[in-house]
């Protein structure tokens, strides 16, 4: 399978968005849309409204990453802001889960999962056939700038066994330091969606052409040797 790239909108500059968001339309994969709602994690990012403003631009697919106590308060107007893909932490929907995902299908959605570093794979076994894409987390939710938890490669590799083993169809992503320090381990573990931030991409260069450029050939580099 072709990497596919997923840039973090959070991670993007917001005073050029309709720019940038021109540039990666030609570029990219899926949009990164990180929702938070000041309580699961001690932060904010992006919002539905914003989601809802893009759709009249983006030309890629939406990925809402949910990192929200309540996920089924926010299924709806998600769903009608563009998103293709809803992805709820694992956590946050254990008591619900069968009836979240199906949601999430009923709306025209495709149905993603975030796990946390430390959320087991277990967590998901008897939905896992119901989902689309996979978001491991390799660093903890909430904020950009951490360090790379080298475990997560295992984890990216028992994911990836348990989709050859039943003939799972779920993209496998990774949010969280993929750049030039990761990009060959993330690869080799199975990983098929890069979610880039700061580090992976907008922080390359100040002329998001140039940086994307630059993220690629440093992409091909690491993981042809």
């Amino acid at each position: 399978m072709k990497p596919m790239f997923a840039p973090s909108l959070m991670c993007a500059n917001f005073l050029d968005l309709k720019n940038q968001i021109e540039i990666l339309n030609e570029r990219a994969d899926i949009y990164h849309i990180d929702i938070m709602d000041g309580h699961y994690v001690k932060n904010f990012a992006l919002s539905p409204y914003l989601m809802e403003q893009l759709k009249t631009i983006a030309k890629i697919p939406m990925d809402a990453h949910l990192m929200v106590e309540n996920p089924a308060d926010f299924l709806e107007c998600i769903a009608k802001s563009g998103a293709t893909y809803i992805s709820p932490h694992a956590e946050t929907i254990n008591k619900d889960a069968f009836r979240i995902m199906r949601t999430i299908k009923a709306l025209g959605c495709k149905t993603g999962i975030v796990l946390n570093p430390a959320t087991p794979v277990e967590y998901i076994k008897y939905y896992i056939g119901m989902l689309d894409k996979i978001t491991i987390l390799t660093v903890d939710a909430g904020f950009a700038g951490q360090t790379f938890i080298n475990e997560m490669l295992d984890k990216i590799a028992e994911i990836k066994s348990l989709r050859d083993q039943n003939g799972y169809s779920y993209l496998i992503e990774v949010d969280g330091s993929c750049n030039e320090k990761t990009f060959k381990q993330l690869a080799e573990a199975g990983t098929d969606v890069f979610v880039v931030g700061s580090s992976g991409l907008f922080n390359l260069d100040t002329d998001l052409k140039v940086a994307w450029d630059k993220m690629m050939d440093t992409f091909t580099r690491c993981t042809s040797n």
